[in-house]
């Protein structure tokens, strides 16, 4: 068991300005004594309780089935840590016979896989079976990790609204910006293209506004992944594996192995059709590259390669 480090060093945020208004908006309005310790998701619940919740706490998430006694052995285990953990994370349940749709989105090869999240992004994440003690370390490990990244649940329940978020990064201008707070509602309320047109509109009175393009990025990433899953098509990454050429199905993959932590597939393949629509290819790099660090290593090499092939 592990944690790579193409999933600590952030593989991919799902919008770090999101992450910090929504898990603190989220986290104000929600007691921590509404918030069980173990669920079992389904394609209905999936975006709130177990992506957003990471937001605000470690989810581990088991993709596992009946037919495993490995699988049913973890989901034991794992059910009475989280009822042992006080919140410090939760325990989430994947059918992978029921939801095989979920499984295959969150990249799993084998089953029991097991997927830490935080931050609305892969942590760690482990196949087969593991003994109680290791299990126990492991979760320990996870929470460790975000210490003082994430609002928590029982935290944020007794320090109310007002107070300012766990995040671990400064603060940001998104924060005590009041023309944020529409797009963090609408962010809240899952709509994407409000929360775009807002920040659109601060763009257009400040075209320098870093916080805001980010923003506006994070978005409509997002947007795009809850399109695909809305749709409920078949894997696109496997789509686009069948058809290499096609690039609306390299893209609609790229952003489905980016969500995977799957970075530098992502960018090889943008890269493999980009000669086929260059400025559609390269505008949509462009914006994936800012959902990471400036100096991520990932993106230097995908953004040289980008560079070597339009010139």
């Amino acid at each position: 068991m592990t944690m790579p480090d193409r999933f600590v060093a952030g593989a991919i945020d799902l919008g770090e300005v999101k992450a910090r208004a929504e898990a603190r908006a989220q986290a104000s309005r929600q007691p921590a004594g509404s918030v069980a310790p173990t669920l079992t998701i389904t394609q209905e619940n999936f975006e709130h309780d177990v992506v957003r919740r990471s937001l605000q706490v470690p989810v581990i998430v088991l993709v596992g089935t009946s037919r495993s006694e490995q699988s049913e052995q973890l989901r034991a285990d794992f059910t009475t840590l989280a009822t042992q953990a006080n919140l410090a994370w939760i325990f989430a349940y994947l059918d992978a016979d029921a939801t095989p749709e979920l499984a295959q989105m969150l990249g799993v090869t084998g089953l029991p896989t097991v997927i830490a999240l935080a931050d609305g992004r892969p942590l760690a994440d482990f196949q087969g079976g593991q003994p109680l003690e290791a299990l126990q370390q492991w979760t320990t490990a996870v929470v460790s990790a975000v210490e003082g990244k994430l609002v928590g649940l029982s935290d944020a329940a007794a320090e109310g609204s007002d107070d300012e978020g766990a995040q671990g990064a400064p603060a940001q201008s998104t924060s005590e910006d009041p023309r944020f707070e529409p797009a963090t509602e609408a962010l809240n309320n899952g709509d994407f293209d409000a929360a775009i047109a807002v920040y659109d509109s601060i763009l257009a009175q400040e075209p320098a506004n870093a916080e805001a393009k980010a923003a506006r990025d994070n978005a409509r990433f997002l947007a795009r992944i809850s399109a695909a899953m809305a749709d409920g098509e078949a894997d696109p990454i496997a789509r686009a594996d069948a058809a290499p050429g096609d690039v609306d199905l390299a893209l609609t993959a790229a952003d489905a192995e980016i969500a995977a932590g799957k970075v530098e597939q992502a960018f090889d393949r943008l890269l493999a059709v980009i000669m086929k629509d260059k400025e559609r290819v390269r505008t949509r790099m462009v914006e994936l590259f800012a959902l990471f660090d400036a100096g991520d290593p990932r993106v230097a090499d995908a953004r040289a390669r980008m560079a070597n092939a339009l010139f």
